[in-house]
């Protein structure tokens, strides 16, 4: 056990201690979860660049920033639906709106989407649930056609079974919810920062933004077990880089996991942000709904097969999956059993009291993250992925369910002595397809002779790719990808902010490695070394930090009366 350990422990005892008096308002909880004071925690003890000393990441799936903010913050308000109205000061947001593409949109006026061909519309709050739309890495490189943006119904869009009109077409990938559905992000819009040039590092879906968040690389991918089969196809889910070895695209399971369930197994080369906080003895942890096996759901669910019925999409949805677990891909930071920390106060740590490696390695159910805090013991870093159901994936999420997991978590962290310091970021792993018009041409190019075709066969970008992990130029990463939304909720974020800046998945560990690691890079190519920055969204001059908890409403997203 570390001296650092001894004394946060020692401060966190002394806090709890202090706090028993403690009365303020309760939040939300999960299900099975109770409300409890808590502690500043051990991660306000360690020097920051800022003063932030808290980071949590929500980080969930499959949305573009015009499928959520493509008329923000104008909201249509049909009665009976929760009602959203911006301040009259709110900041312009390029969205469909302002780049006038709500008619005459190219993937209206382009035959080649033939019967899917369709203008941006409103999906209502009553259509919630949608089909899931192509997000790979070379149908997104089609769909933004040369930078034209125009070919998203024949690429990536599919339609709703038994949907009616337009909602039964591939131009459902043209659907966009407004602030009567997504209702809470608007509310955290209007409250706090956003930024409207977030993209995806690279092209393609959920596996590739996970690695991308914490680790800013791809390149490492190497296949353990059962042998590559068709299911793994060059070029489709991953590349070879041409100095041979191999790129991830599309989404493995990892190998290891008793729940993976993919035909191939992979695990990544490489470093990720979770080996640099450990290197520095920071407190951190990647805590993911249904990933303690030992929780048995009410439905009677346990195990890899637990699982949470929706109501919005009708069916039952299992809590944990494999190919979204960031940390799971890399030895150093594997939890290949599951196993449980010993206590609320080992999370975060590599090490238990007595001095022995604590056998979660970092790697917790969400419920941990809530126990940890209420115990007080508030980790430096925390990476947040709801339960299936509430993750926002089309085809078995909705922004309903994710509203309430979201809400119930940002309102729990406000309740807290932490929240002082403490920054919350909501970002996303990819854009599902969704259509999105903000194109940014790739500053990092790619030429895999199959799966690249943004600027003609076998070309995405120009120039020269940068290094992979080998310190050499490889194929499978261009990008900057399609757009995604990204929203800072802190004391220190600038109210009603709308940030113009370019950043991008790697942003959030170069945040990371600013504010507590004095800068220190991952090297090996990862894009944390030209990732843009996010302090554009924080004030931390002597006015800053002043920006008041907001408490929503976890199933309407509206604000609390007098908020």
């Amino acid at each position: 056990m570390t001296r650092k350990r001894m004394l946060c422990l020692g401060a966190a005892s002394a806090m709890i201690a202090g706090l028993i008096g403690y009365a303020g308002p309760l939040p939300a909880q999960p299900a099975g979860g109770a409300a409890a004071p808590a502690s500043i925690g051990p991660g306000a003890a360690v020097t920051t660049a800022t003063p932030i000393k808290h980071l949590v990441v929500i980080y969930n799936e499959n949305v573009s920033f015009d499928h959520y903010f493509a008329t923000y913050p104008t909201a249509t308000n049909p009665p009976g639906e929760p009602a959203f109205t911006a301040a009259p000061d709110t900041p312009w947001v390029s969205n469909l709106v302002t780049a006038h593409l709500m008619t005459n949109n190219p993937n209206f006026t382009n035959p080649a989407n033939g019967a899917g061909a369709a203008n941006p519309f409103r999906l209502d709050r009553s259509e919630a649930a949608t089909a899931d739309q192509d997000h790979s890495y070379t149908p997104e490189q089609l769909a933004y056609d040369h930078g034209k943006a125009d070919l998203f119904p024949k690429y990536t869009g599919h339609g709703d079974p038994g949907g009616k009109g337009v909602l039964g077409t591939t131009g459902l990938v043209m659907g966009y919810y407004d602030g009567n559905t997504v209702t809470a992000l608007w509310n955290y819009a209007q409250h706090f920062a956003m930024s409207d040039n977030a993209h995806g590092n690279t092209y393609g879906p959920s596996t590739p933004g996970a690695l991308e968040v914490v680790s800013g690389q791809t390149n490492g991918q190497r296949f353990v077990g059962k042998t590559k089969t068709e299911k793994a196809k060059a070029g489709v889910a991953y590349t070879e880089n041409g100095i041979g070895g191999l790129t991830m695209l599309g989404d493995l399971d990892p190998g290891h996991d008793p729940c993976s369930t993919r035909a191939n197994l992979v695990m990544m080369g490489g470093d990720n942000i979770g080996d640099l906080l450990n290197e520095a003895d920071i407190t951190w942890g990647g805590f993911m709904g249904g990933f303690n096996l030992e929780t048995k759901n009410a439905n009677g669910t346990t195990g890899c097969d637990r699982s949470t019925y929706s109501t919005v999409v009708k069916k039952a949805i299992k809590d944990y999956i494999p190919h979204h677990n960031w940390f799971q891909y890399y030895a150093s930071t594997a939890n290949p059993t599951h196993a449980r920390p010993r206590s609320p106060a080992d999370v975060g740590y590599s090490f238990a009291p007595d001095g022995t490696r604590d056998p979660a390695n970092h790697e917790y159910g969400l419920n941990d993250f809530y126990d940890a805090v209420k115990a007080g013991n508030f980790p430096a870093v925390s990476f947040i992925k709801l339960p299936g159901y509430q993750d926002a994936h089309p085809g078995y999420s909705d922004p309903l369910d994710e509203q309430r997991g979201i809400v119930n978590l940002v309102n729990f962290i406000m309740q807290q002595p932490g929240w002082k310091d403490t920054a919350i970021i909501i970002t996303y792993d990819d854009s599902d397809g969704w259509y999105d018009h903000g194109f940014t041409a790739p500053t990092n190019p790619s030429y895999d002779k199959v799966a690249d075709q943004l600027d003609g066969p076998g070309k995405c970008g120009f120039g020269t790719p940068l290094p992979g992990i080998s310190g050499q130029p490889v194929n499978g990463r261009c990008g900057l990808g399609p757009r995604l939304p990204f929203l800072v909720i802190s004391p220190w974020a600038k109210p009603n902010y709308v940030s113009h800046s370019e950043i991008d998945q790697a942003s959030v560990v170069r945040f990371i490695e600013d504010n507590w690691l004095d800068g220190k890079r991952l090297g090996e190519g990862s894009f944390d070394a030209t990732a843009g920055s996010i302090m554009d969204m924080f004030d931390f001059t002597s006015s800053g930090g002043k920006t008041p908890a907001v408490m929503l409403d976890p199933v309407t997203g509206e604000a609390s009366s007098g908020q």
